[in-house]
């Protein structure tokens, strides 16, 4: 299991009909013009005191002699009445008529304006247009509301060079990049406020490569490793003679955090969320997923494009092309055994079935392809802790560990060797130079539709938040994020209250489980932002203190990131669960719910526009970063949150017939999204049960919410030309949040590897299930967004 637990979106690479696009305000550069209104002056009805003197003085007659100028203009006025023609009796009524229109119509202006019927500040007429110009409001809402508002979005965002997929995530993380490409180029490397933050330029100057110095090394770097490990027969330097798969295979996790065969780490244990344990895990293929290499034709695109990727690199190392495709050959024969003894997603949700504690001598007796006491301990080297025979770990898949020794002992020994080195290649290669990258990009390209790489420095930010996000989000943070943190907490309460009044609701749950769930709920600890030790630079430092950064070893950097990395994650093992440990960095589009830690954590990097923007209304704040907030929250109860307690221990809390009921329940969310499809391939409804939970609770909790602040703070003002409540508008500003395009190739890796649905059905599977967004926009019932069988869990 991850130690983030449940995050909102996957964090890889990153969706129909009117044919314009609408827009409130005309556009300048790019943005809605501001509207200006005429400032009147208003004039009063006295007469000007004009002084005695000044007629006197110009010679003129006396100013007491000159009678009152109302009563002048009324006696010439009325004197001149009998003289006028029709027309200019008509023409003057009229006149008078349309003054007294405008005086009118400005007075109920005005009072529209007193009562703040529309909001009419820059800032809304912005905010309309926006909303507007992503829809296309010519779709019947209860027909298709992903279409209806998303559509404008799609037509006008097409994905750019270098990405696979383009949504509202992908956006902001763009916005955050710049951020953080300025505050690192413009950070002096003598003024840095810590040398973390100075690691961090360190590592984006060697990644940005200006002098040339990775492409003048070419290939020596990782041949230096190769020859260290003790050479590669796929270039000709492989000695079987004094080869110790034992022996190669510790080193290269303890050396290079690499997991050939299976996954091993140390983690919260699930059964006390008050230690760490070792845990060890399924895993060893080079591809996404299994699927990819089951069932397949030996002249499957993506097999193909795999060999031919692995034998270009080989011969970039040095190998000849024929004996190297075939030993590469050798190498994904191995990898589709591996996928075939790999146990599927989507059978693999239940906690308390892959939950397998043993000591290492049992573990020796299951699997005996390796020396388990030996291996753990070569992973403790520097870390001044031993351990024996009775060690104690967590196995989440016994079964595997058994079969993967038999095909171990089956396999013939310079294909381990191969294979082994095949993950050290394929793992460090991409930090070589350009040929090295090229090769990657064309197997990229085949994997996810890809056809540009992205603008280096992009490449480097991304990178650099990696290997230092936290000394990176520190700069981040001083730079872009300016109190959001109060407002956020006092959503996220707002949020919880209405999930826990919505519990006796559930006739499904019985009374003893609710009260449970309750506790739970109010348990649930949240942060916000940023850890605060960032801002504090001797803190910051002992982070990062272990780590040598060089601005020109961009590939040593990274190695000696690798080996760091594995050292800190070993040294946890004899302490005690850090419970505010964050796992994803501040300037993150993202956030996730940790189930032994009962904590929700959202990173400064989602905490603006279009999520949460403090001057826009409470509607789009609660229908984005409110409906977020109200997921990671029900992730606590989905299918694997809920078999986690208050204090993130693995263990039964609910009434046996509460579970049974739940189930039920659950299935019918396991139905409707199978029957969904994406270019004809249908979306595991298993698989994207927890996500699935976590999107129909976060909207149904973050609607309640706003409606509860709505009974306390009043309505608010429409919107400008919208035509839309404020009701309405929470459940676009939900669905425009998922507006996204994607490749062919990378929607079907998502479907494969995502424990997310797709966008499109996140919003209209989630939306067909509300009662509340039926009532909104009056769908009728037997509508596609209004089915009469509806499924609920919370």
């Amino acid at each position: 299991m991850s130690e983030a637990g449940y995050a909102l979106v996957s964090t890889d690479d990153d969706q129909e009909s009117s044919d314009e696009r609408d827009s409130l305000l005309p556009l300048q550069n790019g943005y809605p013009a501001t509207v200006k209104m005429t400032e009147y002056k208003r004039h009063e009805n006295v007469e000007d005191d004009i002084p005695a003197s000044n007629a006197s003085s110009q010679g003129g007659t006396p100013m007491e002699d000159v009678p009152p100028v109302k009563l002048r203009t009324k006696t010439l006025f009325l004197g001149k009445w009998g003289q006028w023609t029709s027309l200019e009796r008509i023409l003057i009524i009229l006149s008078c008529l349309l003054g007294l229109t405008c005086i009118i119509l400005g007075a109920l202006y005005g009072a529209a304006v007193g009562r703040k019927e529309v909001c009419l500040t820059p800032h809304c007429v912005m905010v309309a247009s926006k909303l507007m110009s992503s829809m296309n409001m010519s779709i019947d809402p209860c027909d298709n509301f992903y279409q209806y508002a998303c559509q404008g979005w799609i037509r006008s965002h097409p994905i750019p060079d270098g990405k696979t997929r383009w949504g509202t995530f992908g956006q902001l993380w763009a916005e955050n990049q710049q951020v953080m490409r300025t505050v690192l180029e413009e950070l002096d490397l003598d003024k840095a406020v810590s040398q973390a933050e100075k690691k961090a330029k360190l590592y984006y100057l060697s990644c940005m490569d200006a002098n040339n110095t990775v492409e003048e090394l070419g290939a020596k770097p990782l041949l230096d490793i190769i020859t260290d490990l003790g050479g590669w027969n796929a270039t000709g330097t492989w000695n079987e003679e004094t080869w110790n798969f034992s022996a190669l295979f510790n080193r290269l996790h303890q050396q290079f955090d690499l997991s050939p065969l299976f996954s091993a780490w140390v983690g919260t244990d699930d059964r006390n969320s008050s230690v760490n344990i070792f845990q060890v895990d399924q895993g060893g293929l080079g591809l996404p997923d299994r699927d990819y290499y089951l069932n397949k034709s030996e002249t499957d695109e993506v097999l193909v494009a795999y060999l031919a990727y692995m034998t270009e690199l080989g011969i970039l190392l040095g190998g000849d092309r024929n004996e190297t495709m075939m030993l590469m050959s050798e190498v994904l024969d191995f990898e589709i055994e591996l996928a075939n003894i790999t146990t599927p997603d989507d059978q693999r949700r239940d906690q308390e079935i892959m939950y397998h504690r043993y000591n290492l001598s049992i573990l020796q007796g299951m699997a005996p392809m390796i020396n388990w006491t030996l291996y753990f301990t070569t992973m403790l080297k520097n870390t001044g802790i031993s351990i024996n025979p009775s060690e104690q770990l967590v196995v989440y898949a016994p079964e595997y560990l058994h079969h993967v020794t038999k095909l171990v002992n089956r396999t013939p020994n310079h294909v381990l060797n191969n294979y082994l080195l095949w993950k050290v290649v394929s793992l460090l290669s991409p930090y070589l130079s350009k040929p090295f990258q090229d090769a990657g990009h064309k197997m990229t390209e085949v994997l996810t539709g890809k056809t540009e790489r992205e603008a280096t420095w992009k490449e480097c930010i991304s990178e650099t938040n990696e290997v230092v996000g936290f000394a990176l989000g520190a700069m981040f943070v001083r730079e872009a994020f300016h109190n959001s943190k109060a407002k956020a907490e006092e959503m996220i309460g707002d949020v919880k209250r209405a999930f826990i009044r919505n519990l006796p609701n559930l006739q499904w749950m019985d009374d003893e489980t609710r009260r449970a769930a309750e506790d739970k709920a109010e348990a649930v600890y949240d942060m916000i932002g940023f850890p605060d030790y960032i801002l504090d630079p001797e803190k910051l430092d002992e982070k990062y203190e272990l780590l040598e950064m060089r601005a020109d070893d961009y590939f040593g950097n990274y190695v000696r990131f690798l080996a760091v990395d594995v050292l800190k994650n070993m040294k946890k093992l004899r302490q005690p669960v850090d419970r505010r440990k964050w796992s994803m960095t501040p300037p993150e589009v993202n956030a996730y719910y940790s189930p032994n830690k009962n904590e929700i954590v959202f990173p400064a990097g989602i905490l603006q526009p279009p999520f949460y923007d403090p001057n826009s209304p409470k509607s789009l704040n609660f229908g984005g970063i409110g409906v977020v907030m109200g997921h990671e929250l029900t992730h606590g109860f989905d299918d694997s949150g809920r078999e986690f307690d208050k204090f993130g221990n693995l263990k039964p809390w609910w009434n046996n017939v509460s579970v049974a009921k739940f189930k039920q329940q659950a299935q019918c969310m396991v139905d409707q999204y199978s029957g969904y499809t994406i270019n004809g391939e249908h979306v595991d409804g298993k698989q994207t049960l927890g996500e699935n939970i976590a999107d129909n609770g976060g909207l149904k909790s973050a609607f309640h919410a706003y409606e509860d602040w709505k009974r306390r703070n009043g309505d608010e003002v429409p919107l400008p030309a919208v035509g839309l409540s404020h009701n309405q508008l929470f459940f676009v500003s939900f669905a425009q949040v998922w507006c996204d395009r994607r490749t062919e190739q990378i929607a079907h890796e998502a479907l494969l590897t995502d424990t997310h649905s797709p966008a499109k059905w996140r919003v209209i599977g989630t939306l067909s299930n509300s009662k509340d967004f039926a009532r909104a926009f009056n769908c009728p019932v037997g509508s596609t967004m209004n089915p009469k069988d509806k499924c609920e869990v919370w």
